[in-house]
């Protein structure tokens, strides 16, 4: 049986992408893996505390216990895939692939909002690259929801949600589309009156793309 392995920086996505695995994935064994430390680590000193040294040594657990396929669920590390994927010998996708591409195919004009600026960088980077390959150019803005991650760090997802939603709301009437940078942000844009500006989020476009990959039939 088929097995691969998604790389987490926060625990709180790990329930999101066991469902959408049961859903998209059929017949494939799921292992998570998680570093919640990384995010922390990359804000305080981005070019120390190994992060790359220690993305490897969970991508060489993850070959080990037979993955074909490592995904990064979150774009903060998203930046090492590459090289990693060199390292294994195995696929390294990147979670948010997928959602920059169906940007890139939304609209030029894009709004990429996070919570920490160490996704939103990252994020807005693969913006451009996914765009370039289009050969097209993107009037990107970069939004940051201020207070967002500190209320959800400290157990309060409501006001969480609730900043992100105005952040969110904020963009879309500027923007042909808003994309919400971490995959912990999805549940924020539910329900939103938006007035049809499609606003994306990474988990299930994604995890659909894993299963283009793995050669699955994807579900509607």
């Amino acid at each position: 049986m088929t097995r691969i392995s998604f790389l987490h920086t926060g625990a709180v996505v790990i329930p999101v992408f066991a469902e959408l695995a049961a859903t998209h994935l059929p017949g494939v064994e799921v292992q998570h893996l998680l570093d919640d430390k990384i995010v922390a680590d990359l804000g305080a000193d981005p070019e120390g505390r190994d992060v790359a040294g220690r993305l490897g040594a969970l991508g060489r657990t993850a070959v080990a216990a037979g993955s074909e396929v490592l995904v990064f669920s979150c774009s903060s590390i998203s930046g090492f895939a590459g090289a990693l994927q060199q390292e294994l010998g195995i696929p390294v996708l990147r979670i948010d692939e997928a959602m920059a591409d169906r940007a890139v195919e939304a609209g030029r004009s894009v709004a990429v909002v996070a919570t920490l600026p160490t996704t939103l960088a990252p994020t807005a980077a693969l913006l451009r690259e996914r765009a370039a390959l289009r050969g097209v150019e993107l009037d990107l803005t970069e939004a940051l929801a201020e207070g967002a991650f500190a209320a959800v760090s400290s157990g309060d997802r409501a006001t969480h949600d609730s900043l992100v939603a105005a952040a969110v709301l904020a963009q879309t009437a500027r923007h042909d589309v808003v994309v919400l940078a971490q995959a912990s942000m999805a549940g924020a844009a539910a329900g939103l009156d938006t007035g049809g500006v499609p606003v994306l989020t990474s988990p299930e476009l994604g995890v659909r793309r894993v299963a283009e990959s793995l050669h699955l039939p994807t579900r509607a």
